[in-house]
Parts: C-alpha cells; structure tokens; sequence
C-alpha cells in the first residue's frame, strides 16, 4: 500500500491551530485541499490563514511564489460536509471530545466512499473509541501531528483495534510522503510520546514537592546537566498548565489510576489558581511585564582539592576523570578497590554518582548524572543535612575546577537528572514489552516529539543495561508507593545483561 496519489483530495475538519497547521502540511505536499468547520465562515477565514502564511514562507525563500499561487488555487473552504465528497482522506482536528469525535464521523461516512481514509488527530482520546462506531472501522487511524504541525516533523500513526493493517500503512506513507516522520503505534493512552513523557514532568515536581530544589534549579540542572532542551517547568508554563496536567490526567484515568502516571498536587493548585503559564501571564515563572527571572540556586566559589582518589570504576561518570587531570587536579588510582566507583575527597569524605538512595552519611556527597560530563555546564550536589561542611566544599571545588556551575540541592533519591532518565528508560521498556511500538520508533518519537537529546533505548546503551533497573529498585526502597518500582520488562533486560556479563542476578 502506497502513499496517496497527489492529485486525491484531502479534507481537514476543524479549523483551529492544529487543523490549520495539518491542512498546510497537505497543501505544500501538493494536495487540493478541503477545509470545513462546523462554525460559519471559520473554514474561510481558516483559508486566508493558510493562505497569510503561504506569503511568509515566499518571504523566507521556503517556497517560491508559483509555488503559493498553485497551493491557493488547490484550497477551498467547503460550506457543508457534503462538500467533502470524493476526498481520499479525512484528517479530523475538532475538540478533544468522544461523542463530538464520533457524531463527525458517522456524518462522514454518509458523505464520502467506502475507500475513503478516516483519521483523528486525537491527542488524549482512544483512536479505538473514536473509530468503534463507525461502519467501515478498518480505514480508520490516528495521525497526531505536534505542533506547530508546518515545522515539527513527527506523526504517531495509530492503529485502534480494529484498523486495518493496510489502512495504516497508507497513512504512515502519506505521512512520509508529506516530509514528515511517522512513527506506528497501537492504540494506547499517549500513544508514545504522551505516555513516555510523563516521568520528565512528574519527577521534576516530585523533587519540588519534597523541597529538594525551587523549579530554576530544576530546570537548569534538566538543561544545563541532562542536555533537555527546556526544563519541566518552563515546558509545562509553555505548554500550558491545564492542557499539561489534563494529559497526566487523561494518561492516569485510561490506565485505571495506575500510580506510576499519578498527577501532581502541586500543579493542580497552580491551575486552579489561575496560572497557566505564558498564555495567563504566570505559571511556575512570572511573564507579566517588568517581571524577574528566578535565578537557579549557584554555589559560591570553593578550592578546589589538590588531589582526589580515583576507587572502582564510575560507570557513566568515568569521563570525569579525564576532565579532572585536565583541570590540574592530581588523580591517584587505588586499584585494589572493588566497590561502586567513588572519587575519594582530601577531607576523607566520598564523591559517588547518584543511585537510588539519598545520601545519609555526613561523609558522603552525591553527583547527579550528565548526559555529558564534558559539554554540561551545570552539575548538581546531593548531600544529607549533617554532611561535613568541609566535604560539601572540597566537592563543589572539584566541579568547578571543571568549569561547571554547581547547585546544591537536598538530600533526594536519585537527584534529578538520573531519576528522570531512569523512569523515562523504565517506561519505554515496559510500553515495547506490550507492544505500543519498536524500539527504534520510540527513540525517533521521543528526540522528535519533546527534542529529547536521547532516545530511551539509547541512553539506556550509553549507561549500561543495568542501570536504570538498579537505580530504580533503590528509588523504590526509599519511596515505596510503586511509582517507582521497576518493571517486569527492565527487570527482565537487566538479568538477561547480567546472564550474557556472567554476573549473579
């Protein structure tokens, strides 16, 4: 099954935002396009829309004028339904409601053939419900375009349970076809890139709720140490408080309150409030004019210690080795040593990459994960209130000899970056086990669809096979209400490394 040819017509119904920004998508490929919405004139307004930033894409020598004057003359406003009538491909972008979703196409199937493609560009409802009604439910998919749909590359093309494999492929091809990068998915709440998302969120209000850090420091430590493009925080005011919170809440509701998508107390007392985000003027930051920027919390300068000891192997901190002979400071090897990679510090205190615990001792200091060490700019420090105060310093001395800025947060499990990390790998693992999609496509729906710097499958290589499931299996000991709890899937890819390493599970 091929792409659809150029010359079939492609309807769009719905004319907001993301209808507008699909039916351009459309039109450029060189499709006649259709627009319809059931509000009077808003299809024609939707039309010289489309057709304003036709003229901006000239202006930017993206698309040459013959090529606008062509597009305008393939788009029409329809007045009523029946104007959809010999459309190859109905892409439906109305509100996010089941029973206004599936009135639509049960109208439609009246209107257009049997051969006709039906696809909903659902974010949050069930591709499976939509199309349950209808009488030819096998030509009926999802293709959920992100926005802006002109410029972000993904489609999740989603099969329900009753798609037709065909029908699937048609759309992913028409996808392809179109310039964008479609990924296959089944039918399940958030698709990929909703369900995998979740944990950056939530830990990153999990951290705030147990005050280990303000929500600058978060996000600074997301971009500056895990290489996110934003931070959770900023996303959500971006996105919106409310549409951020009504996925969590949609995703949490479809997989029957599981615990590991529980929504954020926090974040509801913020919508309830009214702070929105950047569309309300405040959110977690204040955007209203003349309004400061938190700054994030930055360590004061310290000496940097003259030597450290090098025990064990730092697993994924190993670059950091480098970086400190680099710096000058004297690295001393102890060989013997057959624990958990730690540098050990002048003052007799240790250094360790963060785990699943917190860290208790007075002598102990934790560092969280980099996506990586040398290009990070920003390293956080875990400590427990009792820590010795010279530590915390020889510590913070070490990293910036390094050139890093440091941030100081509270004792909490598993930072923030490899916390986050860790669930995000945990539920790519567990969503391929039940077959949601191929590993491959989840690692392109995440760098494409949140701007991920990596994929889940591969940060999981980068950091070993274990990793994840051992940092967790502690996160859950130190907080045991099973939204931390490794799964059955990464439980299962950590024993079988273990098995191919000859190591005892």
């Amino acid at each position: 099954m091929t792409a659809l040819d150029l010359s079939s017509p492609v309807a769009v119904v719905g004319t907001g935002t993301m209808g507008q920004g699909i039916a351009q998508v459309a039109l450029v490929a060189g499709h006649p396009v259709r627009l319809y919405d059931a509000a009077p004139g808003r299809a024609r307004e939707a039309a010289d829309a489309i057709g304003a930033r036709l003229d901006r894409l000239v202006e930017k020598d993206r698309l040459t004028g013959a090529g606008r004057d062509a597009a305008r003359a393939r788009l029409t406003a329809a007045e009523t339904l029946d104007g959809l009538a010999g459309c190859a491909l109905v892409v439906e972008a109305v509100v996010e409601r089941l029973d206004v979703k599936q009135e639509l196409f049960r109208a439609l199937e009246d209107v257009v053939g049997d051969d006709c493609l039906l696809a909903t560009n659902t974010s949050s409802l069930s591709v499976t419900a939509v199309g349950g009604a209808l009488r030819v439910p096998g030509r009926f998919v999802g293709l959920h375009f992100f926005n802006p749909a002109p410029l972000l590359p993904l489609v999740e093309v989603v099969s329900g349970f009753a798609t037709d494999a065909a029908s699937a492929t048609r759309a992913y091809e028409t996808a392809r076809a179109w310039g964008k990068t479609p990924v296959n998915c089944a039918d399940t709440p958030g698709f990929i890139v909703n369900r995998i998302a979740r944990p950056f969120y939530a830990e990153a209000l999990a951290v705030y709720e147990d005050r280990g850090a303000d929500p600058a420091t978060v996000d600074a430590v997301l971009r500056e140490s895990g290489g996110f493009r934003m931070g959770a925080f900023e996303l959500t005011d971006l996105i919106g408080q409310d549409v951020n919170e009504s996925v969590t809440h949609s995703v949490w509701q479809a997989f029957f309150q599981d615990v590991r998508f529980t929504p954020s107390l926090a974040q509801r007392r913020l919508v309830e409030s009214g702070r929105l985000g950047r569309k309300s003027g405040q959110g977690w930051y204040d955007y209203r004019d003349g309004a400061g920027r938190p700054e994030p919390h930055t360590a004061g300068p310290a000496e940097a210690p003259a030597y450290v000891v090098v025990e064990g192997d730092l697993g994924p901190a190993a670059e950091l080795v480098a970086l400190i002979r680099e710096a000058g400071v004297e690295v001393r090897p102890e060989d013997g040593y057959g624990g958990a990679g730690r540098l050990v510090l002048p003052g007799g205190g240790t250094l360790c990459l963060t785990g699943g615990e917190p860290p208790v001792s007075e002598d102990v200091v934790h560092f969280d994960l980099a996506l990586d060490y040398r290009a990070a700019t920003r390293i956080a420090l875990s400590a427990s209130r009792r820590v010795r105060p010279d530590l915390l310093s020889e510590a913070t001395g070490l990293f910036q000899a390094l050139g890093k800025k440091v941030s100081v947060i509270g004792d909490v499990p598993g930072m923030i970056v490899a916390r986050t990390v860790a669930r995000i790998i945990d539920l790519a693992f567990d969503a391929v086990a039940k077959g949601v999609a191929a590993p491959e496509d989840v690692d392109t729906a995440m760098r494409l669809g949140v701007n991920y710097p990596l994929g889940p499958f591969a940060w999981s290589r980068r950091l070993g096979d274990t990793w994840a499931y051992y940092l967790l299996a502690d996160l859950h000991q130190w907080e045991p209400s099973g939204r931390c709890v490794p799964s059955l899937p990464l439980h299962r890819h950590a024993e079988a490394a273990e098995d191919r390493e000859g190591t005892p599970s």
